[in-house]
């Protein structure tokens, strides 16, 4: 099993969108690449923790590629606009990909360059080690399963 965590807004909607992907076994929203050591929702929200709302989602390589995976992903962000997607604005919103082992990158470039000629703007999305993820409460967790009703920028029918 590998993990990669993404960033792309609010995690309720990207969590959602990966656990429905064959071959991701666990997805779990929190926290990533922030200052502020276990922050909650609510701190995160202030905008002065660091922290990006992100997935952690842990894959079987012999059902998914990294490659799939990050495809997927790349179709559900803009990729161009900084600290934005959808409805939702903010420093914790921003788009980005952090990933627990260094030999990933190059695949993450190579999606990442592929992408670029999509659009016009730049790619703002981050590329990082991923340096911390703190787990986000519970009632973030598997949020959209238990509230369908609940808010989404992403379409969770692709």
């Amino acid at each position: 099993m590998k993990t990669i965590v993404v960033a792309g807004g609010c995690f309720w909607g990207v969590e959602a969108y990966m656990s429905k992907i064959n071959g991701i076994v666990e997805t779990k929203v929190g926290y990533a690449n922030g200052k502020k050591k276990d922050p909650s929702y609510d701190e995160v929200c202030l905008g002065d923790t660091g922290h990006a709302e992100a997935c952690l989602i842990t894959y079987d390589e012999a059902k998914i590629t990294l490659e799939k995976i990050l495809n997927k992903f790349w179709g559900i962000i803009d990729p161009t606009v900084s600290n934005k997607q959808g409805n939702d604005i903010g420093h914790q919103y921003r788009s980005g990909i952090y990933y627990t082992d260094v030999e990933d990158l190059d695949i993450i470039i190579k999606t990442k360059n592929e992408v670029k000629g999509r659009y016009d703007k730049p790619i703002v999305t981050e590329v990082q080690p991923l340096s911390c993820f703190y787990d986000a409460e519970d009632n973030h967790q598997k949020y959209l399963q238990k509230n369908p009703g609940g808010y989404c920028h992403i379409n969770l029918d692709d």
